[in-house]
């Protein structure tokens, strides 16, 4: 089930994808259930927003795909899955502008999967990480590589306004073993990998991440990206397509001085 969050007539609403068709809910369907009101609106007349703003925290995780490892110099992929936060004032939806800050020169693209939570989940068994995942979405880890070298940890390189970009829309039931990530820029592939290349997988990651923080309902994880990151700039579109969820659409704009 694809699950949205969009504007409509000036009110922000939740609903089902059925075709061109958006089956309005009665509330956020994390909290109050999947109750219809009966009411459809047109998905052509419908702006599609983030389809979760997380409440405390996006969780992400670095270095999840060997190859991209090794892109970036490493070696092996760490032992645990790397984590770092982002905040959640760095989300946007399907559509809106990825701001390049002045402060960069390098800002990058990352696609990757993202894990929505959906009920509070703390030390959380690998194999019961499906009782607390509302979803899957589609995001992109957007970083200020120049940034992430000289600063030597990566919070203001992953955190500016506009870096998290996640949509179109909730996936409650994906197959994650039969997905592939795709990434492209201005039409050209940059990224393509299935989603079993990961090195820790779903489980995996939200055990380690309930070990240490309190997840909370709609609070995001970023698995991770394959290898091919590389530089976007004002003027560029980035769409990272997740099979069986979606393609993430956004495109790309230099900060006003």
């Amino acid at each position: 089930m694809k699950i949205a969050r969009f504007s409509s007539a000036g009110a922000i609403h939740f609903g089902i994808l059925d075709g061109e068709e958006l089956v309005v809910l009665s509330g956020d369907p994390m909290f109050q259930g999947f109750d219809t009101t009966g009411e459809r609106v047109p998905l052509a007349e419908a702006t599609l927003l983030a389809p979760s703003i997380p409440r405390s925290k996006v969780v992400a995780v670095g270095k999840n795909y060997r190859d991209h490892v090794a892109e970036m110099g490493g070696d092996e992929p760490p032992a645990e899955p790397l984590l770092f936060l982002k905040p959640n004032t760095s989300v946007i939806g399907p559509g809106d502008r990825i701001v390049t800050p002045p402060q960069s020169s390098q800002v990058e693209f990352e696609g990757e999967l993202a894990i929505v939570i959906g009920s509070i989940a703390k030390n959380v068994a690998a194999d019961r990480a499906g009782e607390v995942v509302f979803g899957y979405t589609v995001a992109n880890d957007v970083t200020a590589r120049d940034l992430q070298r000289t600063d030597g940890q990566w919070a203001r390189a992953k955190g500016f306004d506009t870096f998290c970009p996640v949509g179109p829309v909730v996936e409650t039931e994906l197959d994650v073993a039969a997905a592939t990530l795709t990434t492209t820029v201005n039409g050209q592939v940059k990224q393509s990998a299935p989603l079993t290349d990961m090195v820790h997988g779903i489980g995996a990651i939200v055990a380690h991440a309930s070990s240490v923080f309190t997840l909370l309902p709609g609070d995001i994880i970023l698995t991770g990206t394959p290898a091919g990151v590389g530089p976007i700039v004002a003027g560029d579109v980035v769409e990272v397509t997740v099979s069986g969820i979606g393609t993430l659409s956004n495109p790309v704009a230099a900060a006003r001085p």
